[in-house]
């Protein structure tokens, strides 16, 4: 009797070899196993970047003489607490997705209104109070522009770069000045016993902390996050854009206010071009330290390395008595490749990625 179409077929089916097909399919499927927690611990961007920074560091104490040293390491800390200062809330702008181009002339601002007061014969504790506010104030200007007109951080902070600058240039003009009260000179410039340390170190190491735990432990920096990786997501689970933004820009306003008035009483020196230049070191320092350019991505732990690397490497340059334009030269050439390092190693991880999905053995 002949079979019909729909009996022969499901017999032939039947006759196959069970999994045969599985296997053809489950061999382009199959994904490997990845990294232990330890080995991407150990071999994680913020851990390379510590490996990185030993080796400059055990690399500079063996080739220049006096770097291994209690003095060098506090001169060193000195010089990177302004670049470090600035760099904790911009790590978060930036993982939000913004950028703020602004903070070196913040500094400037409130190092010239500083000069100005004391001059003027406030107290000293009054113009603390008032530069930080005036920090404030610049942060809110950026706030509202970006998070509430909807107006671009790039371009913004690119004005406000100019403006603030120029506003520092107005209030104190070509001057300087330099009589603040010697204690409170002496202060920033103090040490924690024979460590080298700056006694000014331990407010540092506060609000490191406390920019730690704001990032990665609480809602608000984990809303950060998502705001990086997609605007339309982070509104669509309830996280208030504008608001987060606006903070941002509120703490980079003051911390940039912070390190302004650092500056000013570590040199004993009022200027309207103080800071000059600093975005591009905090900048770099935050993207070396592995926070992704286009957000999403970042550390604190990983920024503290970028920014100690960097202040490293220019010390020790001008230790070996290297002129200032090849120490523009050098921070310049680290954004670069802070920007385009991670790309290329994305690219390299994805491409082996997938040929190990493509080879690996069923489980």
């Amino acid at each position: 009797m002949a079979a019909t179409p729909g009996s022969t077929r499901p017999r032939a089916e039947k006759r196959q070899k069970p999994g045969r097909a599985a296997a053809d399919t489950s061999t382009v499927l199959a994904v490997p196993k990845g990294r232990t927690g330890a080995a991407r611990i150990l071999l994680g961007r913020d851990a390379v970047m510590i490996y990185v920074l030993l080796v400059v560091v055990i690399y500079a104490s063996l080739v220049i003489p006096r770097f291994a040293s209690p003095v060098t390491v506090g001169f060193l800390l000195l010089d990177v607490i302004p670049t470090l200062l600035i760099a904790l809330p911009m790590t978060l702008v930036i993982i939000s997705g913004e950028i703020d181009l602004s903070v070196a002339s913040i500094a400037g601002l409130t190092s010239a209104l500083m000069g100005v007061l004391w001059q003027g014969g406030m107290p000293i504790a009054l113009v603390l109070v008032i530069c930080v506010l005036a920090g404030l104030v610049a942060g809110a200007f950026n706030g509202v522009l970006i998070a509430y007109l909807g107006l671009p951080s790039l371009a913004v902070t690119i004005g406000t770069l100019a403006l603030f600058r120029g506003l520092a240039l107005v209030v104190i003009g070509d001057n300087a000045v330099a009589n603040f009260p010697p204690g409170l000179t002496a202060f920033f410039t103090s040490k924690i016993g024979g460590t080298g340390i700056p006694t000014v170190m331990v407010g540092v190491v506060l609000l490191i902390i406390a920019f730690a735990v704001v990032l990665h432990f609480t809602p608000f920096g984990r809303g950060l996050f998502a705001l990086g990786y997609s605007k339309e997501a982070a509104t669509f689970v309830g996280i208030d854009v504008a608001r987060s933004k606006f903070l941002l820009y509120l703490a980079t306003g003051t911390v940039s206010a912070l390190a302004g008035i650092y500056w000013t009483l570590r040199y004993s020196s009022a200027r309207s071009d103080n800071a000059s230049g600093l975005e591009l070191a905090v900048i770099a320092a935050v993207l070396l330290g592995g926070v992704s350019i286009f957000g999403g991505k970042g550390s604190i732990p990983g920024v503290l390395a970028g920014v100690l690397l960097i202040g490293t490497i220019n010390y020790a340059l001008k230790l070996d008595r290297v002129s200032e334009v090849v120490l523009i030269i050098v921070t310049g050439s680290l954004l670069i490749i802070s920007v385009v390092a991670p790309n290329i190693a994305s690219a390299i991880k994805g491409a082996r990625h997938a040929r190990r999905v493509r080879t690996a053995p069923l489980p």
